[in-house]
């Protein structure tokens, strides 16, 4: 840790302290009589077996953020977190599990509110395909948050948040699924509750397939003749994977005022995949010239366990407290690739490659949260909070000819670290004045990054201040109508892969090479939403503008004889703007629906890139599931989204789509059985096309995602009678409270 660091943690502390000191002088002693604290939510109904009806209550709109219930989402009961996300407004997710908020990919995936290790780097997509949806009970998404979190991911937030059992005594539910060609889920939750103490564990296990192909096309222009040489390479893969998940959480109240609290999180996920490719390349007269085979066996091993503790401390009045977060997590990142090459042209040989990369984080999180109710309804919410990221990258390759002894390549072998150290201080006012509500926001951060390529021995070294304001304005028209109008200023910092500055081995024909001068992006946005509420029926439309400077994108160019080089570049500059629509709504008592569409102007000024003018285009995307609760214990459920052409720096994404079909079958009040078909029609796909003067390029990924799974759910303990108002199946939560909604 450096000098700066140090001084600047001390300096957290001793204001920690006088923080908390100073919040205690300013607080009368808490009344004798004053209730305890709540605990998780105590019921007498079973998790999952009674649900809650749609009310004005369960239906919430929030002043900086909006909460969709995966309760009625037939997906969620068999399907990866990445398979509900593309039910989410918002929300998008590729065929690869990477997701998007607005055609932004830069979101920021937290559990619980707090920050993830295995939402991070380039294997966060397969993460995502692969983590059971079934331990999270709703998603809440932030395109403009407040000042008081982290500005980090310039398209927003997404934020997972965890099952609670609910019950006196001990709950529990289990979860057990069987899916087509293989494929097979379980999940256990347990929760023990009493006056004091509460104490929950979670465990999961996900068995998935994944078979497909690629096709790549390829045009490079030849600067000497002006004419284009050809290639075509083809990719044939069959990978399997599976996850393990792992929780387990203790709160006690120590007193009527103060709660203790820790957990214990860990998560794996692993693949291991088959793959054959070929590759011919021509000149420009037609003639082949390159021509090789390649066969590999691949293996990808991510893991991240995690410890964090809490304190709460209530002062008397409503949501006067203060709470202390600290947290360390360790992600361990490991690909290895054996494969064997046979080449054809220019001359005819064979070899054997190893290739091993790896990558470790270190992340370690201290928080400390002051909340104080002032006069005339305002309140105000004050912190620090110091985040600690240390990146090892160890790549190894080794090369040789078949049935020969294999040697270090240089260019497969090298070590990169980087550091990061952010220290944030923050604090947003919320004031009520009549029916119109104001929240202002401002939140400041010192950066220092250090990066070192040890092969290389090129060290770098920077920090910056910067300012990040937010402004929330909420305005009640009446009972069922509001006007929702907000302003944030994020960044998107590059991943510590982005600044390695050597070049990365792929294959014969692929590399990647980071630029440790990358700037972070900075984006500017804007949002206006009007929202009507009439019992069940939730409508609402949004207009929303963003600015964004110094894009980190990726450039492809050719380096010669057809070899493609993806490097880091920052853009000039890039526009985006559009509409957004979402309905839930009832046709007839058993009948009702949810329609969210987005249709977006996005506007990119790559002349960096090579471009002579602005490349702009208009998107559209939309999910739309329609509910027939035909019986008491019969629900079914059509769901399917489709994704609009995409525009992208050199060129664009072509349009895409899938279909979903649910159906529910609830036996008794504590088990239901559930049938789901993912992808039914075999339509979603990924197709990317470059065109620049230089190369022209149409990669199209063909994966196939189509399953059928069958499952059972039971659920055990509770006391009490349960509440016969929590009867019915729960629709989309739209859920946001001026004070914000859920456990953040």
């Amino acid at each position: 840790m450096t000098f700066t660091t140090r001084r600047a943690a001390l300096l957290a502390a001793t204001g920690l302290a006088a923080l908390s000191t100073a919040a205690a002088a300013q607080t009368t002693p808490p009344a004798p009589t004053a209730p305890a604290p709540a605990k998780k939510e105590q019921s007498t109904q079973v998790q999952g077996v009674t649900i809650t009806a749609p009310s004005a209550q369960d239906i919430k709109t929030s002043i900086d953020r909006r909460s969709y219930s995966l309760g009625k989402d037939l997906q969620a009961t068999t399907g990866s977190v990445a398979d509900v996300l593309r039910n989410v407004p918002s929300v998008q997710v590729d065929v690869q599990g990477n997701v998007s908020l607005r055609g932004d990919p830069n979101v920021t995936i937290m559990i619980d509110g707090k920050p993830s290790g295995m939402f991070k780097g380039d294997n966060r997509g397969q993460v995502l395909q692969q983590i059971p949806a079934s331990q999270f009970e709703r998603v809440e998404v932030m395109t403009n948050p407040s000042a008081a979190f982290s500005p980090e991911g310039s398209a927003g937030i997404i934020n997972l948040i965890t099952k609670q059992q609910r019950g006196v005594g001990t709950t529990g539910s289990v979860r057990a699924n069987m899916g087509t060609e293989g494929r097979k889920n379980a999940s256990i939750s347990l929760a023990r509750n009493t006056k004091k103490l509460t104490l929950s564990a979670d465990a999961g296990w996900r068995r998935d397939k994944a078979k497909g192909s690629i096709e790549d096309d390829r045009s490079r222009l030849d600067p000497v003749t002006g004419r284009y040489a050809d290639s075509h390479q083809n990719v044939g893969f069959n990978s399997h994977g599976q996850s393990h998940n792992l929780r387990a959480g203790v709160d006690y109240d120590l007193d009527k005022q103060t709660r203790l609290s820790a957990e214990a999180r860990y998560n794996d996920t692993s693949y291991s995949s088959k793959s054959g490719s070929s590759y011919e390349g021509k000149d420009v007269n037609g003639a082949p010239i390159v021509r090789y085979q390649r066969l590999s066996d691949g293996k990808m091993k991510k893991s991240v366990g995690g410890l964090s503790g809490d304190l709460r401390h209530k002062f008397s009045g409503d949501e006067h407290e203060f709470t202390l977060h600290t947290s360390v997590e360790r992600t361990r990142d490991r690909q290895l690739t054996d494969a064997n090459g046979f080449n054809q042209l220019p001359a005819v040989s064979n070899y054997v490659e190893h290739v091993s990369i790896g990558d470790e984080l270190v992340q370690s999180r201290l928080k400390a949260e002051y909340k104080r109710p002032l006069p005339g309804g305002a309140k105000l919410v004050a912190g620090y909070e110091l985040q600690v990221d240390n990146n090892d990258y160890d790549n190894y390759g080794a090369r040789g000819p078949t049935g020969g002894a294999l040697a270090v390549d240089p260019a497969l072998t090298n070590q990169f670290k980087y550091d990061q150290v952010v220290h944030a201080v923050y604090a947003t006012l919320s004031r009520p004045i009549g029916d119109l509500t104001i929240m202002p926001g401002l939140r400041i951060e010192e950066v220092t990054v250090d990066t070192n390529q040890v092969t290389s021995k090129l060290k770098d070294s920077y920090d910056y201040l910067r300012a990040y304001p937010s402004l929330h304005v909420q305005y009640k028209v009446d009972d069922t109508r509001q006007i929702n109008a907000s302003y944030s200023r994020r960044i998107q910092r590059p991943t510590a892969q982005d600044l390695n500055p050597y070049r990365i081995y792929q294959d014969p024909y692929s590399y990647r090479q980071g630029d440790p001068r990358l700037k972070p992006q900075t984006t500017d946005s804007f949002e206006v939403g009007y929202q009507l509420r009439k019992g069940y029926n939730y409508y609402q439309g949004t207009l929303y503008y963003r600015e964004a400077r110094d894009g980190v994108t990726d450039v492809v160019r050719d380096i010669g004889n057809g070899v493609l080089l993806t490097s880091k570049a920052n853009l000039a500059k890039s526009r985006s703007g559009g509409l957004e629509l979402v309905a839930n709504a009832r046709l007839t008592p058993k009948i009702s629906y949810t329609i969210s569409g987005n249709a977006f102007w996005n506007e990119i000024g790559a002349t960096d890139l090579g471009f002579p003018d602005k490349r702009s285009a208009w998107t559209v995307s939309g999910y739309a599931a329609l509910n027939v609760q035909a019986t008491p214990k019969d629900f079914l459920q059509i769901s399917g989204f489709a994704t609009g052409k995409r525009l992208t720096p050199q060129g664009y994404k072509e349009p895409t789509g899938m279909l979903l079909l649910g159906y529910r079958h609830k036996f008794n009040d504590r088990v239901s059985g559930v049938v789901t078909v993912q992808d039914a029609l075999k339509t979603f796909g990924d197709k990317l096309v470059i065109d620049t003067p230089a190369l022209k390029d149409r990669r199209a990924l063909d994966l196939d995602l189509r399953a059928i799974f069958v499952g059972v759910t039971y659920n055990f303990g509770g006391t009490g009678a349960p509440d016969p108002r929590r009867r019915r199946e729960p629709a989309f939560d739209f859920q946001t409270s001026p004070g914000g909604a859920g456990p953040l």
